[in-house]
């Protein structure tokens, strides 16, 4: 079972008549919840087993560290179509359907570990595979949990699956290392087996309601095409993802180097090593319980670089191979830092995002996110066969502190806006039914604006252009009529008629406010003229006569 994201949302008072746990109360977000922790330790202990035999089959630093990579890269590859997906299909199904394919691959593993037959790039083909299973879980749990709990309860549900994550990353790591040091790595892969069934079978408990036909449903190229625009156009999207992508390539270098950092510096074994993982778990579900007091005081900001600081400070002091007993508490304040970073990251992620495109938005950060991971992988397994385990260790330490201090001026967004859908567009007039896939589309409106307000109307109409290339269109601009300077019309292209009626739907309230503004500079009585025009082929050739 692939991890559910641990996505928190921006903090909220809660309310008088709910609590932390108040999700748990509907019961299929209960069931559902309590199948993924037990997945999860089973891939948490999965994992332990794959990078200790990494340790026993090679001792190249960089052949260990391609095991984290190929677990992360398909999930950089495939995130985006995976959001599309998860938007595209029925949920329940897909998740099923996955379930089953990583089942498949831990019952491979145990096959080949029971015959003593695996080598160290069946392995890393395991964890690719494995990858691929996680690139396609990620969007589709984040997204089924609006289904699970009613919209007032959302944060909260949000946040314990934050904290379900963590609970099964202090349990699995642990129980996975003892279980390899006791009865072997077979055994471990088939205790992971075994916790699908329990996820596979509360999948096939829940009823999922049918979703209604929409005639307006997006199709797989449609939807890539529009999660694409949105995100290129998205320029606070751009501001958090720079920010995980920088903060995560640093810090991969201590899960990268964990297993060896067990083994060479620290001197144990597969116990050790999945002691020190659950104290990792453990320090995230103690970081999550402190952050709300921290986020009394600190802005994200502030959050994320007290991380970078803390993380930093962790590594560094690994380098010295501190004895066991000392090398505990610091990984607690390790995870208490990596939960830190990951909410308060995603957490401002899923404060700008709208609704429509969550899901793909979403995977476009778990692409960064993971591509960060595993790019960073790589490096720092290279830079630690060079430099020793130490030496990595504290280049990468002193390079997440200095870019954590320089990026501190990019600030993050507030994620403060009112995102849900205004429906404040009239709907479009046509002389016959138009077909949807009719395209493109020109939407012109037009606006009369005095030379004085001129200069203030194009800087306001300018804040709005990236509202419609977020929300559908693929080109747009300003245009005057020679004849008559104070005539302004402002232009986008859509790419089918289908794609502009969806328009109508995405459009927030944030910018309609805007767009309110910018009428206020139409100096007429009567409302901004608006045009739609459609593509027009060549006719056919006549056919020739017989």
């Amino acid at each position: 079972m692939t991890r559910m994201a641990a996505q928190a949302l921006r903090p909220t008072p809660t309310p008088a008549n709910g609590g932390t746990f108040a999700p748990l109360a509907q019961a299929t977000f209960a069931v559902l919840w309590a199948a993924t922790i037990l997945g999860n330790i089973g891939s948490f202990m999965r994992d332990v087993a794959s990078a200790w035999l990494a340790t026993d089959l090679s001792t190249s630093p960089a052949a260990v560290a391609t095991i984290q990579a190929a677990a992360t890269l398909p999930v950089f590859l495939l995130a985006i179509p995976a959001g599309v997906l998860s938007d595209i299909l029925d949920r329940r199904r897909f998740l099923i359907a996955v379930q089953v394919g990583l089942a498949m691959v831990s019952g491979t593993l145990m096959v080949l570990a029971w015959r003593q037959a695996l080598t160290i790039e069946i392995l890393i083909g395991m964890a690719f595979l494995g990858g691929i299973g996680a690139a396609m879980m990620g969007p589709t749990w984040q997204s089924i949990v609006p289904e699970l709990v009613p919209q007032h309860e959302l944060k909260r549900a949000v946040a314990l699956n934050a904290l379900g994550v963590n609970i099964a990353r202090a349990i699995g790591p642990a129980a996975g290392g003892l279980l390899l040091a006791a009865f072997g790595a077979a055994t471990t892969y088939g205790v992971d087996l075994v916790s699908y069934i329990f996820v596979i079978a509360a999948l096939l408990w829940w009823n999922r309601p049918q979703r209604p036909a929409d005639p307006l449903r997006e199709h797989f190229f449609g939807a890539f095409r529009a999660g694409l625009r949105f995100t290129r156009a998205h320029s606070k999207l751009h501001i958090v993802l720079a920010r995980a992508a920088v903060h995560f390539a640093f810090g991969s270098s201590i899960w990268a180097l964990l297993p060896l950092v067990a083994k060479q510096l620290l001197q144990g074994g597969a116990s050790l090593y999945g002691v020190l993982l659950g104290a990792v778990g453990l320090g995230a579900i103690l970081g999550a319980l402190v952050m709300p007091r921290l986020q009394r005081r600190l802005d994200a900001d502030g959050m994320v670089l007290l991380s970078a600081v803390v993380t930093a400070v962790v590594m560094a002091a690994l380098c010295i191979a501190p004895p066991v007993w000392l090398a505990l508490p610091l990984l607690l304040f390790l995870g208490a830092a990596w939960i830190t970073a990951l909410t308060t990251l995603g957490g401002v992620a899923q404060a700008i995002l709208p609704n429509w495109v969550r899901g793909r938005a979403l995977a476009v950060y778990q692409m960064v996110f993971n591509g960060a991971m595993a790019a960073g992988s790589l490096v720092w397994g290279f830079v630690a066969q060079a430099l020793g385990i130490s030496g990595g260790l504290l280049v990468a330490a002193g390079g997440l502190l200095a870019a954590a201090l320089l990026l501190h001026r990019l600030r993050l967004p507030r994620g403060e806006e009112d995102l849900a859908p205004a429906q404040h567009w009239p709907e479009p007039e046509g002389a016959d039914e138009i077909a949807h896939d009719r395209g493109p589309v020109m939407i012109l409106i037009e606006y009369c604006v005095r030379a004085e307000d001129r200069d203030a109307f194009l800087r306001a109409v300018h804040k709005l252009s990236e509202e419609r290339l977020r929300d559908g269109a693929f080109n747009w601009g300003v245009m005057e009529d020679p004849a008559d300077p104070e005539l302004l019309t402002e232009w986008f292209l859509v790419e089918s008629w289908a794609e502009h009626l969806r328009q109508h739907r995405r459009v927030p309230h944030a910018d309609a406010d805007l767009q309110r503004e910018i009428t206020r500079f139409h100096a007429r009585e009567t409302p901004p003229r608006v045009r739609h025009l459609l593509g027009v082929g060549l006719p056919a050739a006549p056919s020739a006569p017989h």
